[in-house]
C-alpha cells in the first residue's frame, strides 16, 4: 500500500497551508475526491493545522438566540419556521425577562459573543430595543440575525449596540427561497459599510447542492471578508418538504469544513460548522453556536428543549479536541 498522496493534491495543500487561499479550481477537485481517500484527511489535517495556528487554539463559541417564533409567509423550503410548514401556527415572542436570562446564562459561561436571530417578518424597531437592553445588561457583544436592511437600518443596529451581523446568501436561493441572491449580497456590501462586521456560512448544505454552487459561495464569503465562514448542513425537521433529499453526514460536513478553511486563507478570524460535532474541529473548524429559542431546524418552539447544545456542551466538544474555549474571542479584536 502507498502512503503517498497524490503530487496534484500535495501541490493544492501546500498552497492552502501557506494560508494565501486556494483556486476554485483547486477547491473543486478537493470536492471531488473519494471520500475516505488518504487525501481527504491530508486535507483535514492541512486546514486544522491553518487553523490552530492561526486562532491560537481558540474555540469560539456564538450563542443563538431565536426571539421569536413565527410562522414565516417567506416560506423558504428548509426552514421550519414558516406557513407552509404549519409546524407554529400563532406568533410568539419570547418575553424580555427570558432573553435577558438566556443572554445572562451565556455571559456566565464564557460565551464570546449573542446572535440574536428573528423571522422574516419581525418588527425591526423591536430587536433595536431588545439590543438597547442586552446592551445595558451583558458585556457579550450582540450579533444580529435578521431582514435584509438599508444603510439606514444598519446605521440603527451600530448604536443599537450590534457590533456585527449574521448574513448568508443560501443554498437555493431565489430557487428554495423566495429571495434573490443580488438582495441578499447588497445587505452584505451594507454591513461592511457601515461598519458592521460580516458573519457568514455556507448554508443549508444538503446531498442536492452541486459542488460549483457550493464552492461560489466559500468565494463569496472571501471575496468580501467575511469575519468567519465555515459551513451548515440542513437539517430535515419533522414534515420538511426537503426530506426526500436526505442529508449530507457529518464526515462530509467536515471535508466542506476543510475546503471552505483553504479557500479563505488568512481572510476570517474563525471558521464555524453547525451543528456543533467533533468532526470539523479537527478539519480546520473552531466556532460553534449553541443554541435556545427559535431554530429554523427543530419543530420544537424553544430548541433548548429540543436539538440545541448549551455553552457547557460545545465548550466540552472543543476541550475534547484540545481547543480552549476560555481564551479571548478573536473575531472582535
Amino acid at each position: 500500500m502507498s502512503w503517498k498522496i497524490s503530487s496534484q493534491v500535495e501541490a493544492i495543500l501546500e498552497k492552502g497551508a501557506g494560508g494565501e487561499g486556494v483556486e476554485r479550481h483547486q477547491a473543486l477537485s478537493l470536492l471531488a475526491l473519494p471520500l475516505h481517500a488518504k487525501e481527504v484527511y491530508a486535507l483535514m489535517e492541512t486546514a486544522n493545522r491553518l487553523s490552530r495556528e492561526q486562532f491560537g487554539g481558540k474555540g469560539e463559541n456564538h450563542f443563538h438566540i431565536g426571539i421569536n417564533v413565527a410562522p414565516c409567509p417567506l416560506n423558504c423550503l428548509f426552514c421550519s419556521l414558516t406557513m407552509k410548514a404549519g409546524i407554529f401556527k400563532e406568533a410568539v415572542d419570547f418575553p424580555e425577562d427570558r432573553i435577558l436570562a438566556w443572554a445572562r446564562h451565556a455571559q456566565e459561561h464564557g460565551a464570546d459573543a449573542l446572535n440574536l436571530m428573528t423571522t422574516g417578518n419581525f418588527s425591526f424597531e423591536r430587536l433595536l430595543e431588545i439590543g438597547r437592553t442586552l446592551k445595558k445588561s451583558v458585556k457579550v457583544r450582540l450579533v444580529a440575525n435578521t431582514r435584509d436592511i438599508n444603510h439606514k437600518e444598519g446605521e440603527a443596529l451600530l448604536e443599537a449596540g450590534f457590533v456585527g451581523a449574521y448574513h448568508s446568501v443560501r443554498l437555493g436561493e431565489g430557487r428554495d427561497t423566495p429571495l434573490k441572491p443580488e438582495k441578499r449580497i447588497r445587505t452584505i456590501g451594507v454591513l461592511k459599510d457601515v461598519g458592521l462586521r460580516w458573519m457568514n456560512c455556507v448554508e443549508p448544505v444538503g446531498p442536492e447542492h452541486k459542488h460549483e454552487e457550493i464552492v461560489d459561495l466559500m468565494f463569496l464569503a472571501r471575496k468580501y471578508g467575511a469575519t468567519y465562514s465555515g459551513i451548515m448542513r440542513r437539517i430535515n425537521f419533522p414534515g420538511s418538504p426537503m426530506t426526500g433529499y436526505g442529508m449530507i453526514s457529518e464526515l462530509e460536513m467536515a471535508r466542506m469544513v476543510a475546503v471552505s478553511r483553504l479557500v479563505m486563507g488568512r481572510v476570517p478570524q474563525a471558521h464555524c460548522t453547525h451543528e456543533p460535532h467533533s468532526a470539523s474541529l479537527l478539519a480546520g473548524a473552531n466556532l460553534f453556536f449553541p443554541e435556545v429559542g427559535a431554530s429554523p431546524r427543530d419543530g420544537k418552539a424553544d430548541t433548548e428543549k429540543g436539538r440545541g447544545s448549551s455553552v457547557e456542551h460545545c465548550h466540552a466538544i472543543q476541550r475534547e479536541m484540545d481547543w480552549k474555549p476560555e481564551l479571548p474571542s478573536n473575531c472582535f479584536k
